[in-house]
């Protein structure tokens, strides 16, 4: 009985499947029956917009041109998003900080804030002041909505034709949204920037305002801002009270203010103010009878000294005291007057050598910019150059640039080293091949100098061993395999780096203890400033003292304690081995006749920067030369310009001071370092009985040569410093106990690498 029931079920479930798949097959050629039929309406109805020949081209035109148009604002929406995030709800308030600076004896040298001049109203600036600067920079600035096209192509078609460059291709509105938003930095992004910037203030400010914070806010050289300043420095004289002549060589400052500024190159100010003339006429705006007294008596500047100028500084110490002040240091106190450690004859001297160098030897070894900074032990602020002319850029180079310091940065890789208690100077390294996956890195000669003590592979400025040194850092901490253990001691290296004063964010890559990571002119100052005080953090800072307009001491730096970061005993093995490049090392042209100077010099792939960060006693001091737009230098190093900056100025600063000796360093003998502080610089007043300093380099050189030899021989045992050199300390590791970081039989001796 149970069979034939079983039979039937299956039967019924077969015709239930059968009915099933009808209705759905059913279901499908109604559906498409109907959607067939429904397709047929839609077209019929379609048919009504139907176009043909002319219609059915604007048709296709219109919607091509609306799905480009969506795209293309969609896109420049993106573009603008970082303009716009440059401006503020408060972009137009003056600052409300008014600060006198003063250098380190109290001498006024400067001032930033609110006492900037911008008094006079529009409409009592001089008519011929307008127009001058009207015809020469934006002839369509009251026509065009913030870029002017046209302008710009006339521009361009004048200079091009031989007019040089009398016409700006920028308009007003452009070039008052670099001043107030920018940088002079010269990128595609920030001239997209600058053209959304420009619509930007259109739309929130009339042409007059626009006009008139042109005419407050631009630098016209000699440290003066706006045209009242400029007219009062350059011709003793209120703007109102300026002759047709004397508006001319001024509007002739805002496009190259330093190449065109009478007290710098008269000739070149009065033929720029001729440019000028005729563009008045040319815009209508005089005729050419009203400009032949003007072009027969040309303007003449007041007789000035040249003034010396920190507006690098300046910008810096100001940044400082506004971060202070929103900090709350100052409580409500806003008019300020700032004693800083800035010392003048230290300034001037940086200045005229940066100056000189690029003059002489810019072109040379294809370089156009520098950096310099120079500190106390203790942080203090002597002097800053950051960059070739601040009329030209006001970007400082000194403290907002990042830049590769190459083997400048292995010294923070070597007080990681001695740190960790692992090395002391004389462990005995080996500059042998090191890979971390397919990395391998290179010595700067090619070759490879095997056994050696560690102050000389720092001496030589090796880069096989610092990445051996990572990987040692990592196994002492317990890591396994040489790639994890580089990374761990990449890690100690980042943490000592920043303990030391660098800033910035390091990357960790394995080329980091080589020096990859990107690091500014300041904080190289600041962190090597550990080595010359005793393993104090040195924070540069500008503010020795602050007084409020009641004359109240409000702020003093000296409440301010340092905190520990290396071990005195760390800081005398690192003084002894960074004196080493400077005395037999790459360093050699910083050497200070009658004193101890150490330091690293540094030079990036490609030959992009050049770096000396060297110390004293006395002083720190980081130079860097190099390419604003990240062009190779012609085989600069760090050993050669910026190794000479350092000394040339630094020689100047030791002078007629008492001089300190580097801990753990015996100093020279004392009568003779003071006598040579105190010597004249003259060449020709010392040079007589003496051996040149290329003398000098060529014996120094073969001494260490016959050195290097003399301590690759098999029986020549532990490394010993050269006769008479200081050894940094008794806790120096014994030669039964000095221990090798890799193993390594290949010598290749003597070769000092340049970088």
């Amino acid at each position: 009985m149970r069979l034939p029931n079983v039979s039937r079920l299956l039967t019924r479930i077969g015709h239930a499947s059968l009915a099933f798949d009808a209705w759905v097959n059913a279901g499908l050629y109604d559906s498409g029956v109907s959607g067939g039929a429904a397709y047929g309406r839609f077209q019929e109805r379609m048919k009504v917009f139907a176009f043909r020949g002319w219609k059915r081209v604007a048709l296709d035109l219109t919607s091509e041109a609306t799905t480009l148009g969506t795209g293309a604002a969609i896109l420049m929406l993106a573009m603008a998003q970082p303009a716009f995030n440059l401006t503020s709800d408060n972009w137009l308030k003056q600052q409300d900080l008014a600060v006198t600076f003063l250098d380190r004896y109290g001498t006024e040298v400067g001032r930033r804030g609110i006492k900037h001049d911008d008094s006079l109203k529009l409409d009592e600036f001089p008519d011929i002041m307008i127009k001058a600067l009207v015809s020469t920079e934006d002839r369509r600035f009251y026509e065009h909505w913030g870029i002017d096209p046209i302008g710009t192509m006339r521009a361009l078609v004048n200079n091009s034709r031989g007019g040089g460059n009398t016409q700006g291709g920028s308009s007003i509105t452009q070039q008052l949204a670099k001043n107030l938003f920018l940088t002079n930095e010269r990128s595609l992004e920030r001239k997209i920037n600058e053209a959304f910037l420009a619509l930007w203030l259109e739309s929130h400010l009339t042409k007059n305002e626009i006009l008139k914070l042109y005419l407050d806010r631009a630098y016209m050289g000699g440290g003066t801002f706006g045209a009242v300043a400029a007219a009062d420095y350059y011709f003793g004289k209120p703007l109102k009270d300026i002759s047709l002549a004397e508006a001319a060589m001024l509007a002739g400052l805002f496009k190259a203010p330093s190449k065109y500024a009478p007290s710098v190159n008269l000739p070149a100010a009065r033929a720029r103010a001729v440019d000028v003339l005729h563009n008045m006429v040319e815009a209508g705006f005089v005729t050419e009878g009203q400009i032949q007294t003007a072009l027969r008596n040309p303007a003449t500047p007041v007789t000035r000294t040249r003034d010396i100028t920190a507006d690098y500084y300046l910008d810096w110490a100001f940044g400082e005291i506004k971060a202070m002040a929103d900090a709350g240091k100052f409580k409500s106190d806003r008019v300020l007057t700032v004693k800083t450690p800035l010392d003048l004859g230290i300034q001037k001297r940086a200045d005229q050598v940066v100056a000189d160098i690029l003059r002489k030897s810019g072109e040379a070894y294809d370089v156009d910019e520098a950096a310099m900074v120079i500190l106390d032990p203790d942080g203090a602020l002597r002097a800053m150059v950051g960059g070739a002319d601040y009329g030209e850029s006001q970007f400082n180079r000194a403290t907002d640039a990042l830049r590769q310091p190459g083997s400048s940065f292995k010294p923070y890789v070597y007080a990681a080293a001695l740190s960790s208690g692992l090395f002391r100077p004389d462990t005995v390294v080996v500059d042998s091949p090191v890979c971390l996956g397919n990395w391998c890195p290179q010595n700067y000669g090619r070759s490879y100098s095997g056994r050696q003590p560690m102050w000389l592979a720092v001496a030589k400025s090796i880069n096989t061993i610092p990445i051996k040194v990572s990987i040692a850092i990592g196994k002492g901490l317990g890591i396994k395999g040489d790639f994890p253990a580089a990374k761990a001691g990449r890690a100690k290296i980042i943490d000592t780096a920043h303990r030391m004063g660098i800033t910035t964010p390091l990357v960790d890559s394995v080329s980091l203890p080589i020096g990859s990571a990107e690091v500014t002119v300041i904080d190289q100052a600041a962190a090597y400033a550990v080595f010359a005080n005793g393993g104090r953090k040195a924070k540069p800072y500008a503010a020795s003292e602050v007084k409020n307009s009641s004359g109240e001491v409000i702020y003093r730096h000296d409440d301010e304690k340092p905190e520990q970061v290396l071990s005195t005993q760390v800081v005398a093995d690192m003084n002894y081995m960074l004196n080493k490049v400077v005395e037999e090392g790459t360093g050699r042209r910083a050497q200070l006749e009658g004193m101890k100077v150490a330091g690293k010099s540094g030079t990036t792939n490609a030959y992009r920067d050049a770096w000396f960060v060297g110390y004293t006693g006395n002083y720190v001091a980081a130079v860097w030369f190099g390419n604003d737009d990240h062009t190779s230098t012609n085989k600069m190093t760090g050993g050669s310009l910026p190794a000479s900056a350092w000394h040339d100025v630094l020689e100047v600063a030791h002078q007629g001071i008492e001089l300190k000796p580097l801990p753990g360093l015996k100093a020279p003998n004392a009568a003779a370092a003071q006598a040579a502080a105190a010597a004249p610089t003259d060449p020709a007043a010392t040079s007589y009985g003496k051996l040149s300093r290329r003398s000098f380099e060529v014996i120094g050189g073969l001494n260490g040569l016959f050195r290097t030899v003399e301590r690759a021989r098999p029986d020549a045992g532990e490394a010993k410093p050269a006769a008479g050199e200081p050894r940094p300390g008794a806790s120096l590791a014994p030669a039964a106990t000095t221990r090798d970081v890799a193993e390594g039989t290949r010598s290749v001796g003597g070769r000092f690498e340049t970088r």
